[in-house]
């Protein structure tokens, strides 16, 4: 069998988790982001992954030389190797393709951005982990689908989605933004770092009950976040 013939259904449903999340909060949004800028930060946030690859993969080879238990070696992999790389990369495509547009003009819009980057970044992390699959079982690819919608994906939109909201909270607070940025992207870090240590070291009751309190308890923040900025601008402007 070509195996060729089933990467098209691998990026539909690569890329479906995506463009769901991406439909349900663009809605959030009352003013819409012009289409062509969507679609463009979109793919830089698809683009981001190859670096996002490069650079695991040179802090894992130099974690590995490190004399230091083995569980040292995978929390550092975990939170500076993936957690951090992939947060800040995401981060660089909105800083280096939105924050100094002109048109970047309301505090929501930089949740919004965020969240478009991290959609791009999840949908081709996505596609990548089903391309290996040498099935065309429409039930396994469906099911990792689901998992990555409810998981993974929506996990990158969360921690993106606070890093966009301390973005939008420095439209405000003008000589805090270095400090407030750095605080978004600090608590992404550490959310997306503990998500993964939970799924991946913690015990099965664990392994059931944390990485969805950890999600609930973010979407219920970045819900708050959205409302706070919304009022606030109001407020202000």
């Amino acid at each position: 069998m070509n195996y060729f013939l089933n990467y098209p259904i691998y990026v539909f449903f690569g890329t479906l988790p995506s463009l769901i999340w991406l439909n349900f909060y663009l809605k959030r949004d009352v003013r819409p982001e012009p289409k062509l800028k969507v679609l463009k930060i979109f793919f830089f946030g698809i683009l981001s992954t190859m670096p996002a690859i490069f650079f695991e993969t040179v802090i894992f080879g130099l974690f590995s030389k490190l004399n230091f238990p083995s569980l040292t070696i995978f929390i550092l992999n975990i939170f500076l190797g993936v957690a951090l790389v992939e947060e800040i990369l995401k981060f660089l495509v909105v800083k280096l393709e939105v924050l100094n547009d002109p048109d970047f003009d309301e505090p929501i819009d930089a949740m919004i951005y965020m969240i478009i980057s991290a959609l791009g970044f999840a949908a081709s992390e996505n596609i990548l982990i089903l391309f290996p699959l040498k099935s065309s079982f429409l039930s396994q690819i469906l099911g990792i689908s689901l998992l990555r919608f409810l998981g993974a994906t929506f996990l990158h939109t969360l921690c993106t989605a606070i890093t966009g909201f301390f973005i939008g909270l420095s439209f405000f607070e003008k000589k805090a933004r270095r400090k407030l940025i750095y605080l978004g992207l600090t608590l992404a870090i550490l959310l997306h770092g503990f998500y993964n240590f939970s799924i991946m070291k913690m015990g099965e009751g664990l392994k059931v009950l944390i990485p969805p309190t950890l999600l609930i308890i973010s979407a219920i923040f970045v819900s708050f976040g959205f409302k706070r900025l919304k009022k606030m601008t109001k407020e202000i402007y």
